[in-house]
């Protein structure tokens, strides 16, 4: 049976001025798990981080760690948790190995200058160790959240946005250290522009938008259930109706009788059986096809689709 790290029950955050960041989400996030909340800029996903790491104060709703409310016992779960913010918030004129340190000191953890030197060298910091933070690129900045973060050995991780407009060895750096997380049990929530790397790298995925929770899944059951295939026949000649036994349900014609279009399936391999059985009968019914382009959804694909369909329903 999975083992609850994290349970959020009916969290809700109202501002003044009564915007509502976060509406009655509900999430639970199991020991060890990698989980991805997508969602775009303003959905709540910063507020909910916030509110785990007692950063913002909700409204009302409860929120347990590792066994423990967080409105009674805040202090012993936090030092439990790691945080990459967005935002570059660090003693600039300090230099970098100090401020790992003076990190892992502040949630009690002991010395350990062995530990302090295996986080620096797995982020190429080791190098930058004695320069002040205020010299480093925007890149190298943003590995030093990161190494702050990992310092204590934290259980449950968050990752705000951690490679966003970072350079690419930092994001291989990054997902490399994910995955050796990943073996030492450390429990990873993650939110990314980047929606292939939480395609890669995640267990589950949740979509949230204007403060609300729209879907949670196991990212292949969610690739299953709500993939699509999508096919375009490029015709020799154009054609003015289907021909008989084709349904038009899930096929259509456009660009004036020159494509037949196919849009269906369920991510489970049906939709390319029937792309397939598709391109048999237009050769049965003598319709010649000079191209077929075909592609599967991607996450980015159901994302965009559940977002499109929260705002149209708002």
């Amino acid at each position: 049976m999975p083992e609850p790290i994290l349970e959020i029950e009916n969290l809700s955050k109202i501002y003044a001025g009564g915007f509502k960041a976060l509406d009655c989400v509900n999430l639970t996030i199991n020991k060890g798990e990698i989980f991805a909340l997508l969602g775009p800029n303003g959905a709540g996903k910063t507020t909910l981080i916030g509110a785990v790491c007692g950063l913002v104060r909700p409204t009302s709703g409860t929120i347990r760690a590792f066994g423990d409310d967080l409105a009674q016992g805040w202090r012993k779960a936090r030092r439990k948790i790691g945080l990459v913010p967005q935002e570059i918030g660090v003693d600039m004129f300090d230099t970098v190995e100090r401020q790992i340190a003076y990190s892992r000191g502040m949630f009690g953890s002991a010395p350990d200058k062995g530990r302090i030197e295996e986080v620096l060298r797995s982020l190429s910091l080791w190098d930058k160790r004695g320069e002040q933070v205020r010299t480093l690129s925007g890149g190298m900045k943003r590995r030093v959240l990161i190494a702050k973060a990992l310092s204590h050995d934290p259980e449950l991780l968050f990752l705000d946005e951690p490679t966003a407009g970072v350079d690419v060895e930092l994001r291989r750096d990054m997902w490399r250290q994910i995955d050796i997380l990943r073996e030492q049990g450390v429990t990873i929530i993650l939110t990314t522009h980047y929606i292939e790397e939480a395609e890669e790298m995640a267990d589950r995925v949740g979509v949230i938008d204007k403060g609300r929770i729209l879907l949670i899944d196991e990212k292949d059951a969610m690739m299953g259930r709500l993939g699509r295939t999508e096919a375009s026949f490029t015709l020799a000649e154009p054609i003015f109706e289907l021909p008989p036994g084709i349904s038009s349900q899930t096929v259509g014609i456009q660009d004036g009788g020159r494509t037949i279009t196919y849009r269906g399936g369920d991510g489970t391999g049906k939709g390319k059986q029937e792309v397939a059985e598709l391109a048999r009968k237009l050769i049965e019914a003598g319709i010649i096809f000079t191209a077929l382009d075909q592609k599967e959804s991607s996450l980015e694909d159901i994302f965009v689709g559940l977002v499109e369909r929260s705002e149209a329903a708002a």
